[in-house]
């Protein structure tokens, strides 16, 4: 089992998107996929049109009072299945201080998953926290999608400088461009320039509007959109990550 955590310091860089996206094509080249939408806003799970299924689950699963196979259901696609979000995912930070005296508690119950699924997608919030902080230590690779903007790169230099900072496998830490266009010059000077630190994956995914329809549909781009150049672009950028895998 691979768990691929899609994650940034900053919001708004088209994370959710690119997690459903992503896990929807793992799930379609028929890989057993589970998506866990830790984001307390719960866009993946609105993608997905996912139902609460256990009330209070994140607070039951970290205090072990269930196992998280309790908490999953099915999208309604072939081999995908879903942990939506809840509210008690906005107390995060306050149950893993109560609950979790090792940095690998997340790893050790997405252990109990590991010969039910081929992919586990994690859907992060923003932030550095104790929570980004298990998620690290859980995920076979931490998927950074970045705007190729000044901000968007200093978030990126940060993280970077936090997995040196605690002794993390700076290898498992992929990026791609995403929101990306090229008719201006500061995305594509700073995408050439960032190819150079070898972490990015070439594919990138373009700012376009499909991309957005996703909340009208409440769809992944391939059930609304397959012949657009967006879903094109994730069909491309997965191809290279499980090449790269």
């Amino acid at each position: 089992m691979t768990t691929i955590a899609l994650y940034n310091l900053k919001g708004g860089v088209g994370k959710t998107a690119s997690c459903v996206n992503l896990a929807y094509l793992a799930a379609k080249d028929g890989y057993r996929t589970l998506l866990w939408d830790i984001d307390p806003q719960g866009s993946a799970t609105f993608y997905f049109q996912g139902k609460l299924k256990l009330k209070g689950g994140i607070k039951k699963i970290l205090g072990a009072e269930t196992e998280i196979t309790g908490a999953l259901q099915p999208t309604g696609y072939e081999n995908l299945d879903l942990v939506s979000a809840d509210t008690s995912a906005k107390s995060m930070d306050i149950l893993i201080g109560e609950f979790m005296q090792s940095k690998k508690k997340l790893k050790g119950i997405l252990h109990a998953l590991q010969d039910d699924y081929d992919f586990v997608f994690i859907d992060c919030p923003p932030g550095l926290s104790a929570l980004s902080e298990n998620i690290f230590h859980a995920a076979d690779i931490v998927l950074l999608p970045v705007i190729p903007t000044t901000l968007s790169i200093r978030t990126y230099q940060m993280v970077k400088d936090y997995f040196k900072e605690k002794s993390l496998d700076l290898s498992r830490m992929m990026c791609f461009f995403t929101m990306v266009d090229l008719r201006k010059n500061m995305h594509h000077e700073t995408m050439g320039e960032l190819y150079k630190d070898k972490r990015f994956f070439e594919n990138y995914i373009p700012y376009l509007s499909d991309i957005e329809k996703m909340g009208s549909f409440q769809a992944p781009l391939e059930e609304f959109a397959r012949s657009s150049y967006a879903a094109r672009c994730y069909r491309d950028l997965w191809e290279e990550i499980k090449e790269g895998l």
